[in-house]
């Protein structure tokens, strides 16, 4: 018998005649706030930047941002080469109210995975309509087949001597507009 057997052979022996217990599934699915103000809250504690505009001004602060920088956009006009781009502005599929996070399913408008890892700089516009108030509502927005990259501020990590250092895992900054 292998470990792995023994192992379920003894689990099985422990619940034999235990009864079924119903798991209640009734957490919360939404919340009723401000999800663009939340949002934008969360994405700004995470250190990335914000800026919440009318829908009208997003070209030009699109325009803007990007100016003078060899840019990957997926869906455009024109690709950067993945190792000589700056950044990539992206769309999102799904954004996350209460925890600040921006899920990509690499969609129109979102790219692939390398192409949204690989740039030290990520603008990603989010519309507020995209932005739901948890992580139940969002991931019953999500197609699970698809491939799903989840954003929660720019990437960040720590060593043993707990310095900070970012940029190691992803874009060392991540600018969010959030159009309104």
């Amino acid at each position: 018998m292998s470990a792995r057997d023994e192992i379920l052979a003894k689990i099985g022996k422990a619940v034999a005649g235990a009864q079924d217990v119903e798991i209640p599934r009734d957490y919360r699915t939404t919340q009723q706030v401000d999800l663009v103000g939340l949002f934008a809250e969360r994405v700004d504690d995470y250190r990335a930047i914000v800026h919440v505009l009318p829908a009208a001004e997003v070209p030009a602060k699109i325009d803007e941002l990007v100016a003078g920088r060899r840019m990957i956009r997926p869906g455009g006009d024109g690709w950067e080469d993945l190792n000589t781009a700056d950044g990539v502005v992206t769309t999102c599929a799904v954004a996350i109210a209460e925890t600040g996070t921006i899920v990509l399913d690499h969609g129109p408008g979102q790219g692939t995975r390398a192409q949204t890892l690989v740039p030290d700089y990520h603008l990603c516009v989010v519309r507020a309509d995209q932005i739901v108030s948890c992580v139940p509502e969002a991931i019953a927005r999500l197609d699970p087949a698809r491939p799903l990259t989840w954003i929660s501020g720019p990437s960040a990590t720590s060593d043993i001597e707990l310095n900070r250092v970012e940029g190691v895992h992803g874009p060392r900054t991540l600018e969010v507009i959030i159009s309104t």
